[in-house]
């Protein structure tokens, strides 16, 4: 009990000359140790990385998962060290509804086919979501949350270290400078108008009082001195450390762009083949009504608007010309489409056309297209709107309207 109570009495006693060292330190009444620009240049860094990772690591997360009670929610299960429940991602939950209207609107009907395909699609790209945000979690999340619950607990936890051994250092130097005036000031000879020998005793007496707190202050500067360099060394080797976690984190961002790019392709590539199946199965869909260029269609002169008849003063696009013609009514032209080799360019109307993105034939009545190639493009009567014949030398196919610039 007695050494509990001496252990309190001493560390009440540190405290008590640090809290006054530290006050008298903003007050600029006493002396404090400053640290060489290198460590202060380490100290800055150590504390930018940790003020960004902070903000990189919680805007990711709200990227990842934008509802906030969500966020909440894996939040309190990490902390209490139990497994997030699996959630159905948004995709999947549409994938969900549009598959239920399906059936109840009938999945042989043009529009639940339409709702079947499109829910599918949909599905593909939840699934996709739910594997980029776990590649996300575990490649970049972890190492960030990792580096601020570990490595930076750890610096700041030394940092603190350092800076009481720092004012104990003060507080030491601070002792020993008024130990050595008030010896100085002892060791003075004493102004007496008459000389006693009491004086003189009480003089020497007390010199030699200031004189054994002059040695024990020293020896007590020479002891925290000591402390104080080991702990600067070990913080130091700490905050150095700050370099292999940028290099960390450099290679965990790699992974995180790269999981990020694999997301987007592999949307891109669904909805490619969404609108590839929504395209060959249009005229299935619009069965028996007109086909052609809706840009030819004009609205009544009665309806027109200002804006309509100012723009309609423009100099007109050249369009690519279209006969319409009802679908199902036969018709030779249409017919020959199915083979696009035996087709001939009519005598006006073709267009010259970029080519913005790749593109492989799905079969031998399709052309494949290069990006950034230049290629003649027409339209016959009875064809799909979003396909266009293409030319390219002697090659000649089927081409998608998507993937073209069409030049006036």
């Amino acid at each position: 009990m007695d050494f509990n109570v001496k252990k309190l009495a001493s560390d009440a006693g540190v405290f008590f000359s640090r809290a006054m060292q530290f006050t008298e330190e903003k007050l600029g009444q006493a002396e404090k140790t400053e640290l060489d620009a290198h460590f202060e240049n380490l100290l800055a860094r150590a504390d930018c990385t940790k003020n960004w990772t902070e903000k990189i690591l919680r805007q990711t997360e709200v990227l990842l998962q934008p509802n906030p009670s969500a966020r909440v929610e894996e939040f309190l299960y990490e902390k209490l060290d139990r497994k997030v429940p699996s959630r159905v991602t948004n995709g999947e939950l549409l994938a969900q509804y549009m598959t239920e209207a399906a059936n109840d609107f009938g999945p042989g009907t043009p529009y639940g086919k339409t709702l079947i395909k499109v829910g599918e699609t949909q599905r593909r790209l939840g699934a996709a979501e739910r594997d980029f945000i776990h590649s996300a979690s575990i490649n970049f999340l972890t190492p960030l949350r990792n580096f601020l619950e570990g490595d930076w607990r750890t610096i700041s936890k030394e940092r603190r270290i350092l800076q009481n051994r720092r004012l104990d250092l003060d507080a030491c130097k601070a002792r020993l400078k008024k130990a050595k005036a008030a010896e100085a000031k002892a060791a003075a000879v004493p102004d007496f108008q008459e000389t006693r020998p009491r004086n003189y005793i009480l003089s020497a007496s007390a010199s030699a009082l200031w004189s054994d707190e002059v040695e024990k202050a020293e020896h007590e500067l020479r002891l925290t001195q000591t402390e104080f360099d080991r702990q600067a060394e070990v913080t130091r080797l700490l905050l150095e450390g700050i370099s292999s976690t940028h290099v960390n984190h450099l290679r965990c961002l790699h992974e995180f762009v790269e999981s990020q790019t694999n997301y987007y392709a592999q949307c891109y590539q669904y909805m490619l083949d969404l609108q590839k199946q929504l395209g060959s199965s249009k005229g299935e869909i619009f069965s028996g009504t007109f086909v052609g260029n809706a840009e030819s269609t004009s609205p009544p002169a009665a309806a027109t608007s200002p804006p309509a008849v100012a723009a309609a003063t423009l100099p007109a696009v050249p369009t690519i010309p279209v006969v319409p013609t009802i679908v199902g009514v036969p018709n030779t032209v249409a017919e020959s489409v199915l083979n696009p080799n035996e087709v001939k360019p009519p005598a006006s109307g073709t267009r010259k056309a970029r080519v913005l993105y790749d593109y492989e034939a799905a079969d031998s009545t399709e052309l494949a297209l290069l990006a950034d190639e230049m290629i003649t493009v027409y339209s016959l009567p009875g064809m799909d709107p979003d396909w266009l014949i293409g030319e390219r030398g002697n090659q000649k196919g089927k081409v998608p309207v998507t993937y073209l610039e069409l030049l006036s």
